[in-house]
């Protein structure tokens, strides 16, 4: 049976103990933000919306959501739009799927530099556009390249990698189209940890870091890594879009653990259940709320940070359709957006429509109520659309 505990309830019973065990700057801004928005995600003190069936006169509210990525209902929405987004970008090609991870030993550099994130994307885009040049020794010879992060593992600990989606050939400086089927991974491996290593020595903060010690591990991981960071490209059949898009969705933008993976919440210890990967054993965890909601925050990204990234062939043609004269206000016109996609999202996923009515009927978009209203204003019907 499919878990009903929900990251919302354990954060809503736990969060403001969480606070006064790590005061002060020890969480990062954005982290009480994107909590605080989840805690109160569906809420409707925090604003609904109104229908009325003109029929019987039968209303329903309909909450407002946070659209945090954090937020495992909203985050869901967020990745099938991104899927959906993607699916319109993508060329009539076969693709690949790449993963580039990094030496466990400089994950703390991440975490504690989260600016560094930049360069893991950039030298994953190197690394492939550098090989590239050398098969046709030409920067014009371009694939396209949609790079999404990740920074968990399945055990919920800090292990940032990238998710590459490829496509299976490249534009020569002619115009020309070139099939590429064979990606030399072994080499790979060797050329993505030369250039990440070179990447991030050249970005690394003096006054955050010691370089002295960064050289010191450098030299280490040449020595132990002889085959450089794990970088896997192995063939799979991604000639579909609904195959490439079931890859976007599965490993792009996700939220970092799905709630059915928790087996139990007593209201102060979280069992919850992962696979593991060297051996696909299932692993059972049992530990405190605390440490629990602890491993979820560290992978709330900071405030407009790119997890999705493209490059290449989908780096180009991206420009923005020219700026429409809206007769609605922007605020209004992006709750409109996005109660309709909630609409069409239920129809989906239900194969019911929310607005009907038991009569019958179609219930009416009556109006919005919205916390930050002036209290003179009706409760209802502040704005009609």
């Amino acid at each position: 049976m499919e878990s009903k505990i929900t990251i919302r309830e354990i954060l809503q019973d736990h969060w403001e103990s969480f606070t006064k065990k790590y005061p002060g700057d020890k969480i990062r801004p954005v982290v009480h933000s994107e909590v605080q928005k989840v805690i109160s995600c569906g809420d409707p003190c925090g604003g609904f919306a109104l229908y009325c069936c003109p029929h019987c006169g039968t209303y329903r509210i309909v909450p407002f959501r946070c659209h945090s990525r954090f937020c495992n209902t909203c985050g869901v929405a967020y990745q099938s739009q991104r899927a959906e987004v993607i699916s319109s970008k993508l060329f009539n090609c076969h693709h690949r799927h790449i993963v580039f991870t990094i030496a466990e030993e400089l994950r703390p550099y991440f975490r504690k530099d989260r600016s560094l994130l930049d360069v893991l994307f950039r030298s994953a885009a190197q690394t492939i556009s550098d090989w590239l040049y050398e098969q046709n020794h030409s920067r014009n010879f371009k694939a396209g390249m949609i790079c999404g992060l990740h920074t968990f593992g399945r055990d919920l600990k800090w292990n940032p990698h990238i998710h590459m989606i490829i496509t299976e050939g490249a534009l020569d400086c002619n115009g020309k189209w070139k099939s590429i089927r064979f990606f030399p991974y072994t080499m790979l491996r060797s050329r993505f940890m030369t250039t990440l290593l070179f990447n991030m020595k050249s970005a690394l903060d003096p006054d955050s870091f010691s370089l002295s010690d960064f050289n010191a591990l450098t030299n280490s991981l040449y020595k132990t890594k002889h085959n450089g960071f794990y970088v896997n490209a192995p063939p799979a059949d991604l000639g579909s879009t609904d195959a490439i898009v079931h890859y976007v969705i599965r490993y792009i933008g996700r939220p970092v653990m799905a709630q059915s993976r928790i087996l139990s919440y007593d209201g102060t210890n979280v069992t919850y259940w992962y696979q593991r990967h060297e051996d696909q054993e299932k692993v059972t965890v049992t530990e405190s709320a605390c440490e629990f909601i602890q491993k979820l925050i560290i992978h709330i990204p900071e405030k407009n940070f790119n997890m999705l990234r493209y490059y290449g062939l989908y780096a180009k043609g991206r420009s923005a359709f020219p700026t429409l004269i809206r007769k609605l206000s922007e605020p209004v016109r992006r709750l409109k957006k996005s109660l309709l996609k909630w609409r069409y999202a239920l129809d989906m996923a239900f194969g019911k429509d929310p607005l009907d009515c038991p009569c019958g009927h179609t219930m009416k978009f009556s109006g919005i109520y919205h916390p930050s209203c002036s209290p003179h204003s009706p409760p209802f019907m502040l704005e009609f659309i």
